[in-house]
């Protein structure tokens, strides 16, 4: 008798900034039958934007990811569309426009447009930052009244956008940004199993962490 096949696993990417290396390591880690779902931010600071990008794009073409749009995605979509073009928001200060230009930025637009907000699992959402707490749409910026607000309504909430020493979870939030960009790692959570896969990011300057990653760790809250 045939044994049933296994529904296939999913795992939540963080972000990974122009972390192309990383993210093509990670996804080697993981087993080919499950799904992935990248959790915003896959484009600006990182050295190989372009690279992630059209990885991320072939694991969504090929059926295996779904990319989620992530705060950057959003600016620069805006920013391609309307401006402002100074300005960290604004073309002038975008990594992405500066390593890709006007051509090729304009040609990603429809697909950048195109990126869910929030990806819907059993008993499980992944989201960029996570959800307004009055109106509980996805909101890409939001942290602090998100994490003292949540009350469970949508199960585990998988989120991105803040960065973290380790992969975190507060109550039924659980944050898989771990700095890949600054150093620290890019890891993958399984909302099925809880299990969590990692791979090194960017080496930091003289082995030291980035600030950055220090300072919004200091932030994030303690379950």
């Amino acid at each position: 008798m045939t044994p049933a096949s296994r529904s296939p696993r999913h795992w939540v990417i963080g972000d990974v900034h122009g972390c192309s290396q990383s993210l093509r390591d990670l996804v080697d880690l993981l087993p080919a039958r499950d799904r992935l779902v990248l959790c915003g931010d896959v484009i600006n600071r990182g050295p190989r934007i372009l690279e992630a990008m059209d990885l991320a794009w072939e694991l969504v073409a090929s059926g295996r990811a779904v990319w989620l749009c992530g705060n950057h995605e959003a600016d620069l979509v805006a920013a391609l569309r309307w401006g402002p073009w100074q300005g960290p928001s604004g073309l002038a200060g975008c990594d992405t426009y500066r390593q890709l230009g006007q051509h090729l930025c304009r040609s990603w637009l429809p697909r950048l447009a195109s990126l869910p907000l929030v990806h819907w699992g059993d008993g499980w959402a992944a989201t960029h930052a996570g959800f307004d707490p009055f109106s509980w749409q996805p909101h890409l910026r939001i942290r602090l009244p998100f994490w003292q607000a949540y009350d469970g309504r949508f199960g585990t909430v998988i989120v991105g956008h803040t960065p973290v020493p380790a992969v975190q979870r507060l109550d039924s939030i659980v944050m898989v940004d771990t700095g890949a960009c600054y150093g620290g790692m890019l890891s993958a959570y399984c909302p099925e199993t809880g299990e969590v896969r990692q791979v090194k990011g960017l080496t930091p300057l003289g082995g030291v962490v980035h600030p950055r990653l220090r300072t919004l760790a200091a932030s994030a809250p303690t379950a």
